[in-house]
């Protein structure tokens, strides 16, 4: 596990509060997956318009491994103070625990839940050349056929690979899961047509609809995307039910003061709304949660992480 990069104090008078003391200090968001991508795209769009409502530097920090578990475990270990946060996905918040039976923290006992950040539906999109029109089709010629369909995801417990599972659970059809080492790898299969179909981020497989190189078949939420508003939700399509949205949200440490902890959440509440941030996250086609403070989002993970598990249970999937 990469340690911790030395950062620079500020000198503060031992006189000051602990709560003044740690506002005078810099703040470590962690993001527990790789540089460059959208999610840490993302997290620092938000992270550098937060600090401006906090008057405090954030520095994001990349901790990638395991399913994003590393970064959360460190975050889970980590003081008190409201100084180090975490970027919490679906996957190391609700997927982790069904998948990793040795995971060392518990999402709902070892990380604060501070204020909700958005879901990035996915589009559900397969080669043109398939004998398929849309999802209705798709799930007539699975059930014709079990198991002869392929469903590409980028790794085990993978938003795709559940939302594959809940379109499954959902239809009683069976398909063959293929896990890649990465999204961009398993897209190009089902490009390819070496693959049936995939669930993915419009931001990345929109542009290959719009030239001709996919079909969309359907969007994995309750409502249509900005991105794409032809095309029809998994309801719409007529499979109500099989609706699984990637989402993200605002963790600290444990046992951190609920003041801090209030703070926090009305920072990240004040740059939701900032327009900057909102055009920026419309573009990669994700719903903002600016209204899921901190009483919301712990009862939204109360529900979601039984939901997901028992999505995972039934699969029988486990991590690699």
């Amino acid at each position: 596990m990469p340690k911790l990069a030395r950062r620079a104090v500020l000198t503060v008078p031992l006189a000051l509060p602990a709560l003044a003391i740690a506002q005078a200090r810099t703040i470590t968001w962690i993001v527990p997956f790789a540089a460059g991508g959208i999610t840490d795209t993302s997290a620092r769009v938000t992270a550098q318009r937060m600090a401006q409502s906090l008057s405090q530097q954030i520095g994001v920090e990349n901790r990638p491994g395991a399913g994003g578990t590393i970064g959360a475990e460190a975050v889970a270990r980590a003081a008190p103070d409201g100084l180090t946060l975490l970027y919490g996905s679906q996957g190391p918040i609700a997927a982790a625990p069904a998948l990793y039976p040795s995971l060392r923290y518990d999402p709902l006992r070892d990380l604060a839940p501070v204020h909700g950040l958005g879901a990035s539906p996915h589009l559900i999109v397969s080669a043109p050349g398939k004998p398929w029109q849309d999802l209705a089709g798709l799930v007539a010629r699975a059930k014709a056929a079990p198991e002869t369909l392929t469903y590409a995801s980028s790794g085990v417990g993978t938003s795709p690979h559940l939302a594959g599972e809940a379109l499954q659970q959902a239809t009683g059809v069976k398909l063959t899961h293929i896990p890649y080492a990465n999204g961009t790898q398993a897209l190009n299969d089902v490009i390819a047509g070496r693959v049936d179909v995939i669930w993915d981020y419009p931001l990345v497989s929109l542009p290959h609809v719009r030239e001709g190189r996919l079909r969309a078949l359907a969007v994995t939420d309750h409502g249509r995307v900005s991105l794409a508003r032809d095309v029809p939700t998994v309801a719409e399509a007529g499979l109500p039910g099989a609706e699984l949205v990637p989402w993200a949200a605002l963790f600290t440490a444990p046992r951190t003061p609920p003041e801090t902890v209030a703070r926090l959440a009305a920072a990240l509440r004040e740059t939701l709304h900032d327009p900057k941030v909102r055009e920026f996250f419309e573009g990669t086609g994700t719903v903002l949660w600016p209204q899921m403070g901190t009483a919301e989002l712990a009862g939204f993970l109360q529900e979601e992480l039984p939901r997901i598990a028992g999505l995972i249970a039934r699969s029988g999937a486990r991590a690699g």
